[in-house]
């Protein structure tokens, strides 16, 4: 069997359910999986769909029905993707190990589901962590005066291996907007859940200072406004008095991983839709 997922969202209307059911079930699909969700502020729809159909089954065609028969119709925004395509995932990391070595450690468990064509890095720090799983290790200098020409070549890398979504793995650098408009709602980054009010080089010791009583992760689409982007995952864990900043440091650093983790699975999944710089996230 081949199986479709098919992610929507347009203005609220009566019989868009009905519309886009009947509309596989002509084509003898099967739905296997359907969430809905309507923003009653805004007047938005959303809605997620897993069909599946017999070998024959034809999407470009599929497709183009579709965007005649319904998309028109309702104004949608849509896609419909095929999912026997497994994902290209590039990672991009600095100096900071612990999401690179649980990532590699859930993708060599068949845990994730995609392909990773390589990792690329602006230090060689983390480069015998890339050849004893066996994926091929891109150093890219950055500095100020050659980030442009850095750019450059990451973004050849990416189209040369057909690269679907980025995941930054503790990559300290930011990424610019051109880099941004190319991987639109395909860039994920994760960090602490201190900002703003913790920003800067030592955040949890910052924390510790003010005695906070919980700690935690974001996993976020890269926009334009740095860390500001769509959360797909948060997570907290709380801490007390009797915990030191290498305890803050260590449970922090637990919890990216596993709020990592979590967001890039979503994402492979085509559990996640953006509108208006919020994430809607089907489970």
């Amino acid at each position: 069997m081949a199986k479709v997922t098919l992610l929507i969202n347009c203005k609220d209307k009566s019989g868009i359910i009905a519309t886009v059911t009947n509309f596989f079930h002509e084509r003898n699909g099967n739905i296997v999986y359907i969430d809905q969700y309507v923003d009653t502020e805004n007047g938005i729809f959303f809605m997620r769909l897993e069909n599946e159909f017999s070998l024959e089954f034809d999407i470009v065609k599929v497709r183009a029905d579709f965007e005649k028969e319904i998309a028109k119709t309702y104004n949608m925004n849509w896609k419909l993707f095929a999912e026997e395509r497994v994902l290209k995932m590039a990672i991009f990391v600095s100096k900071y190990d612990h999401c690179l070595y649980d990532i590699l450690g859930r993708y060599k468990a068949g845990e994730l589901g995609v392909e990773i064509p390589f990792i690329l890095s602006n230090h060689k720090d983390l480069e015998p962590i890339a050849k004893a799983f066996g994926i091929p290790f891109y150093h890219v200098p950055v500095t100020k005066d050659t980030k442009v020409e850095a750019e450059a070549k990451q973004l050849e890398l990416l189209q040369e291996f057909e690269v679907d979504f980025i995941v930054l793995a503790r990559y300290m650098q930011i990424i610019s907007d051109k880099m941004i408009s190319e991987y639109p709602n395909n860039i994920i980054n994760i960090h602490h859940s201190f900002l703003p009010a913790f920003a800067g080089a030592k955040p949890y010791h910052s924390a510790y200072k003010r005695g906070v009583k919980i700690i935690g992760a974001t996993c976020h689409y890269v926009t334009a406004e740095l860390d500001a982007g769509p959360i797909i995952e948060q997570d907290i864990t709380r801490i007390s008095h009797s915990h030191s900043i290498k305890d803050l440091i260590l449970k922090g650093r637990d919890l990216e991983k596993i709020v990592f983790s979590r967001g890039i699975k979503l994402h492979i999944q085509r559990k996640t839709m953006v509108f208006n710089n919020k994430t809607i996230i089907f489970t």
